[in-house]
């Protein structure tokens, strides 16, 4: 069943639909797989605009990946159904032919393994150059290899003439993940799909890449969706967020709303289990359980057998994507009242009554 009603995204962030540059609607992608179906986007919506930045979070196995691998037709072998419409074309029921003039013309991908993205065998600018002359081969060598060097500076590669020439593993992990940034944007698309660009970085070679995306955003105007179970890199760069769990959308608001405004417990749960920083040692609060098997996903709410203000109608029914009333663009699958003071007082007297050791109930 989807988690999204008719009209859910009118709720969640952004502008209409008819303005945006990707919507994607009611996806849905499912495996066969020895032990059964597994279900890894089960009615996923959203949206962004050009020139803005979109968060898809959650935690591994959620199936942001697998949604926007979807969208960009990467995901061989899937059951596929549900529309995302790129300037209103769906990138879903186009053939290979016509996504491979789409992937890196008019959207660039960023992969999680810069290491493995990145052909061991061939110099680092040699690449670059061939992503270029791969969608024009009127691009001479010569103008492909000035437009890799610029590229290259464009991401403060140093002595980038003469770094394009190096070889992968001659590249520190930062300026891999930078190179591979160029890669994305040689085309200068419209928008780029960054899938964790910063994991295994450290702190500071992290805020280097981020501000390379924010600069190459302010110049091109490129909009760019960014897959991270980081909610500090969530912090620094997007507008608009939606949260994942179990391939549904647990929460879409903007930043503001989802850091100061949260609805669903799952949000909660993620933003609890964040360092709090100051010099303080306070003990970090993880989410008890485990995420659910994709495969037998539970009844009813999937995220209720680890919330702590589950009832029983969380345990049957599935709740659907519905307005916050404290948050104009925010919009949360959750039973628990929409309205804050009314939500609180729900959450106390569930949080009250499991404490009782009566279950849990309201």
């Amino acid at each position: 069943m989807s988690n999204q009603p008719t009209g859910a995204d009118s709720a969640g962030p952004g502008p209409s639909a008819a303005h945006r540059l990707l919507e994607v609607e009611d996806l849905h992608v499912s495996f066969n797989t020895p032990d059964g179906v597994l279900q890894a986007v089960r009615g996923l919506s959203f949206g962004v605009d050009r020139g803005q930045t979109l968060a898809i979070v959650g935690e591994s196995g959620s199936g942001k990946s697998v949604a926007t691998q979807t969208v960009m037709g990467l995901t061989r072998g899937a059951r596929i159904r549900g529309r995302a419409l790129f300037e209103g074309q769906n990138l879903l029921t186009m053939d290979n032919e016509q996504l491979r003039h789409i992937r890196g013309a008019e959207i660039g991908m960023i992969f999680q393994d810069s290491q493995s993205s990145l052909h061991p065998y061939y110099k680092v600018g040699w690449q670059i150059a061939e992503m270029v002359r791969a969608h024009d081969r009127q691009v001479s060598k010569a103008q492909a290899r000035r437009r890799t060097v610029e590229l290259l500076d464009l991401v403060n590669i140093p002595q980038p003439d003469k770094r394009a020439d190096d070889y992968p593993h001659q590249y520190s992990g930062g300026m891999r993940q930078r190179a591979m940034i160029a890669m994305a944007m040689a085309l200068n698309p419209k928008l780029l799909i960054a899938d964790e660009p910063t994991t295994a970085l450290d702190v500071t070679v992290q805020a280097q890449v981020l501000e390379v995306m924010r600069n190459l955003q302010a110049e091109f105007g490129t909009a760019i969706i960014m897959i991270t179970h980081d909610l500090g890199v969530v912090a620094d760069v997007a507008e608009d967020i939606v949260v994942m769990y179990a391939g549904q959308a647990m929460e879409k608001a903007d930043r503001r709303d989802l850091f100061y405004r949260y609805h669903h417990p799952y949000t909660e749960g993620l933003l609890a289990s964040l360092p709090t920083g100051g010099g303080r040692s306070e003990r970090l609060v993880p989410i008890t359980g485990s995420p659910p098997s994709l495969i037998a996903v539970p009844p009813g709410c999937p995220f209720h057998p680890r919330c702590p203000y589950a009832f029983e109608q969380c345990r049957q029914e599935v709740p659907l994507l519905r307005p916050v009333q404290d948050g104009g663009g925010h919009a949360s699958a959750c039973w628990l009242p929409t309205d804050s003071a009314s939500r609180q007082e729900a959450r106390d007297r569930v949080a009250l009554a499991t404490a009782q050791g009566s279950g849990g109930t309201w």
